[in-house]
């Protein structure tokens, strides 16, 4: 029972998570650059090496960090998708070879599906330099989990 609640969890906070990345692909370049300008300017404002600086000084900052904001970004909720989907599978009795393939599978064709959605949009293009951002991502998440795991069963080991 409390395996069939947890699948259904991480089944919703996966599908929260996927339609999260479907609505973000959406946004036009506009209104896509605008949320990670304004993010930027935010992190700006806060640190004290940047808070004094010039409003053109300001936003010479944002023009050139954007790129790597929406790149941390990608790898980032790619990260959370590895995270919920390792976290699913490894609730079956599978090898660890197979939970694997699944996981980077599954990340590998929603970051695919989603440059392809993106390629629609106006102003936005298709990279596979961002479905490899995204698929390190869903890795990085797949190893955190099975680290997790690991020092998990090796703490309950010892303790019987």
């Amino acid at each position: 029972m409390r395996k069939t609640i947890l699948r259904i969890v991480l089944i919703i906070l996966l599908g929260l998570t996927f339609y999260t990345i479907f609505q973000l692909s959406g946004e036009d370049a506009t209104e896509s650059g605008s949320r990670s300008g304004s993010l930027m300017r935010q992190i700006i404002d806060i640190f004290p090496g940047t808070k004094n600086l010039t409003n053109e000084e300001k936003e010479k900052i944002v023009e050139d960090a954007q790129p790597i904001i929406r790149k941390i970004a990608h790898f980032s909720i790619y990260t959370v998708v590895g995270l919920l989907t390792m976290s699913l599978v490894s609730t079956y009795q599978i090898n660890q070879k197979k939970r694997i393939g699944i996981t980077i599978g599954i990340g590998a064709l929603y970051a695919m599906s989603d440059e392809f959605h993106q390629y629609f949009v106006p102003g936005r293009s298709a990279e596979l330099r961002d479905v490899l951002i995204d698929t390190s991502g869903v890795i990085i998440g797949m190893l955190i989990i099975i680290a997790i795991i690991t020092i998990y069963k090796k703490i309950e080991s010892t303790t019987k």
